[in-house]
């Protein structure tokens, strides 16, 4: 017989049959299939993430995106893309590595960021797009935290070190010396010896490790409201783009006059 565990976790994979109605009657009610899960934080996560997206685009009248990145590993990246390119269009944007617990992909993400507008190109009866495409040509602010780690430490490092905006927060955890394969030990444990580490481009320090990286506004969120639902974190960072759209807000321009093909003229 199996014990209560073992059920409770049989329980996983089976479905679930509700019938629900709006009134305590079996007449008209209708059967709903659940599939229940063993793990909630991933929707959880997506409640949060949608949350602060809603809260973002009230309180700056949709003119300012937020995406968060929670790894810098496929999942991390996944979530930039799935949040970046509906946004592309927006005035200014937010990007949130609180939490992020690294990876290794933080370069192709500061890539897309740092991609530079050359030219506006036009098709026929079409709009004005950004050459190269999907250019994002507002402001942009990165909100971290003490529990931004690894490639979470080196992408915001990046992002203040190309000049691409603000860093909010708090000061990143600070371990950057990077790991391979671990060595196993006799009593099943295992060693890991450290492998690589960056230093400074004019080579005079190693960098991030053991300090990690130093937001230009610091802001620490009170445990009291964040569980009341405020982010003060999040609210710096909305006031600050806001204030940088008055002097950064980009258009693109119009379409020149139409060239004359006309020989005859």
């Amino acid at each position: 017989m199996p014990n209560l565990y073992d059920a409770l976790i049989g329980t996983v994979d089976k479905q679930v049959i509700l019938r629900v109605n709006s009134k305590p009657t079996d007449a008209g009610a209708r059967d709903v299939t659940v599939e229940p899960t063993d793990n909630e934080a991933p929707l959880y996560y997506l409640d949060w993430v949608q949350k602060n997206i809603d809260y973002v685009n009230k309180k700056t009248g949709g003119e300012v995106g937020y995406l968060h990145i929670p790894d810098m590993g496929q999942p991390g990246l996944n979530e930039f893309t799935k949040l970046y390119f509906p946004q592309i269009r927006k005035h200014a944007l937010i990007v949130d590595v609180r939490g992020n617990g690294g990876g290794f992909v933080s370069p192709l993400v500061i890539e897309r960021l740092r991609r530079a507008l050359v030219m506006v190109g036009m098709a026929r009866n079409s709009m004005p797009q950004t050459d190269p495409p999907q250019t994002f040509m507002g402001p942009m602010v990165t909100l971290t935290n003490e529990f931004s780690a690894s490639d979470g430490d080196i992408f915001p490092y990046r992002f203040k070190t190309l000049g691409l905006g603000k860093l909010i927060g708090k000061r990143t955890w600070g371990g950057v010396i990077g790991i391979r394969e671990s060595l196993p030990l006799v009593d099943g444990g295992q060693f890991f010896k450290p492998e690589f580490a960056p230093y400074s481009k004019d080579g005079k320090q190693w960098i991030v490790e053991g300090r990690g990286v130093d937001p230009d506004i610091i802001v620490d969120n009170d445990p009291g409201k964040e569980f009341k639902g405020e982010d003060q974190q999040l609210d710096r960072a909305i006031q600050e783009i806001q204030e940088e759209l008055k002097t950064k807000r980009y258009e693109l321009p119009s379409p020149p006059p139409w060239p004359d093909r006309n020989p005859a003229s």
